[in-house]
């Protein structure tokens, strides 16, 4: 039978599909588990068993589209919305609630059946006394079946070293030989991995009283344990004092050398993480050193920051102590005590025994598991007891972090409910709440001083910025609209989606060159922009002709091509649906925005850039086999510079995307208008087109083109006139080598230079600098198929006899010439340009730049004529 792949979920397949997910050991581990492929795997074997024929990965993707739809009608149940509805919404209402289903059939649900009788067995009672086994949460045998993410049981020994004061109701020889049986997860590649992140505290099993002192080998084979993120220690944070220890440790000078002269640095962090044990730190070599890396981007990123955008305002924790170990200054020594390595402290009526530092022994996985005996004087009371008293300590120990856990597992909810999951234990945190609507949603800006609201649009809002002057937040909303909000939805995660297509798009733009507001992106839903006084005219570029424009202008076909591309002009107008005006109504309308009247030179700017935009972002999209069919932008009016600048958003609403040039695969939001009726299926379909589209925009900032410039002069007194071109050749993002050698005086060794550059592939522009009489470039020519550009440095006394050497050259030779050095780099440019939409993108800009600045001077100079 055929996987299956591609096909639609039949009503047969996902009851069936239901009937093994109620069952409940699947809904703990599903619960419990962050990476989840071994449990799809065995989800796809039992469907297989009755009679569906699925993979994992499908299993897994209907698992989620289920919960996505059930969470989206349940929301809107909840919301008072009774309308909306789905099919299996009662069986998933159970299922999610713990609840036992009822709706599926006999035959179905037998198997489910079954292994809840499996589960529900009492676990037998012939294990040992003063032994703690593992076991399994609420008392339930694991089933015999490949579903678990499980190994052998294996013992770590945890002492607990007493002072001289004894327990109540105990000895210190007793609770010396006190040792507690944990076992090891064995996961696979797609499992969690243990080494993400720390574990707070170790957990204590469940106490099972027998009869004698062990567990033989064979019987704690047997023993399993369903995987939970308390287990797996994943998510938790560092918290302040572990990142204090960190840095202390990091700030020894032996530590930084080894770390600055090292490439292979697991050693140096295993010691790290040694010496973080030593106090009390449970961290293990890569958490040490995805931290240590994330300080140090974090601290580079936010130089970066300041620097660009002169604002010293904005910190980071640990920025100081970060800063002077960077720098190589002696680290403060005020709060940089070493922490207590005492981890606990327990105490029992008036007397308090400290129990000194964890001393974990782990065994390593090809060690011999042994049984742990206890000593038979320890009392199965004060064993309780103990056990007790230490859970409360540990948990009064860890409750800032699940505190700051907590709270960053909601933000998460708040902005992308289906991105993110939270499973944790319900008895230690929280619920997380379900997230408030997009008009009721703060700002994702928490370390910004936000001001008043400026504006607030369909999906978007605008806040001022009192820290920044001339700075606004533009907050994006998981809300999607068409025909002027005729229909509106919300969907989760839009916000996010489209400030990462925003944001990537106006980085693009900037870096070409075009004049934009956009400073930067503050978070996932908002970014910084210049404040600017919008002008309400909405600028559409076409290449094809589609949608609107064919019910505008009857009798053209869809898909008849504009060149150039055509220029259209909407007035924002909700009432009258955005009328289409002419330049002349632009004009005679004679808006005066912060200062600046729009007259006909502002118009032929923004009509222009208009034109240059779509043209540089059409460009981008090609190397994706993607075809920009058309573009919707607005311009405003910076307040402080007085100019015109692309303002407001570029995200999937803007445009028309059409993949390989087919408009039945767009991506764009017109997969949203074209809906019928918006079901939670359909919106789940517009919210992957959205996806696709934010996941490719980001290639836009990258080019797999490679290229660089050669600048071959005869003498080192050629230099000046070398570094020209190659401060010409960096504006345009294109890497520039200078080398010396003469072709009358050494022509071996300019042929050896030139086959060193040939033979490693990459594409190559050679520019040969040579005065009096040029035979480097002749030469060049003569001798590779890459091309070669004759810019000589002619001097006022023999430059006019000089020039014929690059320009009179024998047949079969072509090496044009160009006097500006400037000008070399601008031809090796529109070479690399043809296959490199980044270096092309430069070049259109400039041209735009160049007939803006014509524009504006020849303004002036008639406003100062007149």
């Amino acid at each position: 039978m055929e996987s299956g792949a591609g096909k639609h979920w039949t009503e047969e397949e996902v009851k069936a599909l239901l009937s093994v997910w109620s069952e409940k050991n699947i809904r703990k581990q599903l619960h419990g588990t962050l990476r989840n492929k071994g449990i799809f795997i065995y989800i796809a074997k039992r469907l297989q068993e009755l009679g569906v024929c699925r993979d994992w990965k499908q299993c897994r993707a209907k698992y989620k589209n289920l919960k996505y739809e059930y969470r989206t009608v349940k929301y809107a149940h909840n919301s008072g919305d009774v309308t909306k509805t789905m099919k299996f919404f009662h069986d998933l209402d159970a299922i999610l609630r713990y609840e036992p289903v009822t709706q599926l059939a006999a035959e179905e649900n037998g198997r489910c059946s079954a292994t809840e009788t499996q589960l529900n067995t009492s676990p037998t009672t012939d294990s040992t006394q003063g032994e703690i086994p593992v076991s399994l949460e609420d008392d339930e045998d694991a089933p015999g079946d490949p579903l678990l993410f499980i190994s052998h049981a294996r013992p770590v020994q945890l002492e607990i070293l007493e002072d001289e004061g004894d327990l109540a109701n105990s000895t210190p020889a007793a609770l010396e030989a006190t040792q507690i049986k944990k076992e090891t997860i064995d996961i696979d590649d797609d499992s969690i991995s243990t080494t993400s992140e720390d574990r707070s505290c170790t957990p204590v099993a469940k106490q099972m009283v027998g009869t004698d002192n062990h567990i033989p080998l064979e019987e704690a084979q047997n023993h399993f344990k369903v995987i939970t993120v308390n287990d797996t220690g994943a998510g938790k944070h560092w918290s302040d004092n572990e990142v204090r220890a960190l840095i202390n440790i990091w700030s020894d000078e032996k530590i930084q050398q080894m770390l600055e002269g090292a490439t292979r640095n697991k050693e140096i962090f295993e010691e790290i993480a040694r010496r973080l044990m030593k106090r009390g730190i449970d961290r293990d070599w890569k958490q040490c050193r995805t931290k240590y890396k994330n300080l140090k981007y974090e601290y580079r990123a936010l130089q970066k920051e300041n620097e660009h955008l002169g604002n010293p305002r904005r910190k980071m924790r640990f920025y100081d102590e970060v800063d002077c170990i960077l720098r190589r200054q002696p680290l403060g020594t005020s709060g940089w005590g070493c922490e207590s390595s005492s981890l606990l402290s327990v105490s029992v009526g008036d007397a308090t025994a400290n129990t000194g530092s964890l001393s974990t022994k782990r065994k390593t996985w090809n060690d011999e598991v042994s049984p742990v005996p206890l000593k038979k004087n320890a009392s199965e009371n004060t064993i309780l007891h103990f056990q007790k008293l230490l859970t409360e300590r540990v948990h009064t120990v860890t409750e800032g972090k699940k505190l700051l856990f907590e709270r960053l597992c909601k933000q998460e909810e708040m902005q992308d409910l289906n991105r993110t999951q939270v499973y944790t234990d319900p008895s230690a945190i929280q619920q997380v709440p379900a997230p408030a609507p997009a008009a009721a949603m703060a700002p994702a800006a928490s370390d910004l001083k936000l001001g008043k609201k400026v504006n607030e649009g369909k999906t978007k809002e605008v806040y001022e910025l009192p820290d920044i002057p001339g700075c606004v937040l533009m907050q994006s909303k998981d809300q999607i609209t068409a025909g002027n909000a005729a229909r509106k939805d919300r969907m989760e995660g839009k916000a996010a989606i489209s400030n990462t297509t925003t944001s990537c798009v106006f980085q693009l733009l900037q870096e070409a060159g075009i004049k934009t507001a956009f400073v930067r992106k503050q978070s996932d839903t908002a970014f910084i922009a210049a404040h600017c006084e919008m002008i309400p005219i909405e600028w559409v570029c076409r290449r094809i002709a589609t949608g609107s424009f064919l019910k505008r202008n009857p009798g053209v076909k869809e898909g008849y091509k504009f060149y150039p591309p055509k220029i259209e002009m909407f007035f924002k107008d909700d009432a009258n649906n955005d009328p289409q005006w002419s330049e002349e109504q632009i004009i005679e309308a004679k808006f005066c925005f912060a200062g600046l009247t729009i007259g006909q030179t502002e118009v032929d700017i923004m009509s222009r850039s208009t034109q240059a935009i779509f043209e540089i972002l059409e460009k981008a999209w090609q190397p994706q086999n993607c075809t920009l069919v058309d573009l919707k932008i607005e311009f405003g009016v910076n307040v402080l510079t007085k100019e015109i600048v692309l303002a407001d958003v570029i995200d999937n609403d803007s445009w028309r995307l059409w993949p390989a040039g087919d408009r039945s695969q767009q991506k764009d939001k017109q997969s949203y208008r074209d809906l019928k009726e918006v079901t939670p299926e359909a919106l789940q379909m517009v919210k992957r087109n959205f996806e696709w589209v934010s996941e490719r925009v980001e290639l836009l900032l990258k080019t797999k083109s490679q290229g660089r410039v050669v600048v071959l002069m005869g003498s080192s007194s050629d230099l000046s006139h070398c570094e020209k071109i190659k401060k010409a050749c960096a504006t345009f993002g294109i890497p520039c080598e200078l080398r010396v050698t003469s072709a009358h005086k050494g022509p071996d060794e300019t042929l050896r230079i030139k086959a060193e550059y040939e033979g490693d592939g990459i594409p190559t522009v050679f520019v040969a600098v040579a005065g009096r009489s040029n035979g480097l470039g002749p030469v060049m020519s003569g001798n590779t198929a890459y091309p070669v550009v004759n810019c000589p440095p002619l001097s006022a006394d023999w430059g006019t006899q000089d020039v014929w050497s690059s320009l009179r050259l024998p047949s079969g030779l072509s090496c044009p010439t160009t006097l500006s050095p400037e000008g070399a780099a601008q031809f090796a440019a529109q070479i690399f340009g043809l296959n490199n939409h980044l270096v092309w993108a430069k070049l259109r800009s400039n041209m735009l730049n160049t007939w803006i600045s014509l524009k504006q001077a020849d303004k002036k100079l008639r406003e100062c004529s007149l």
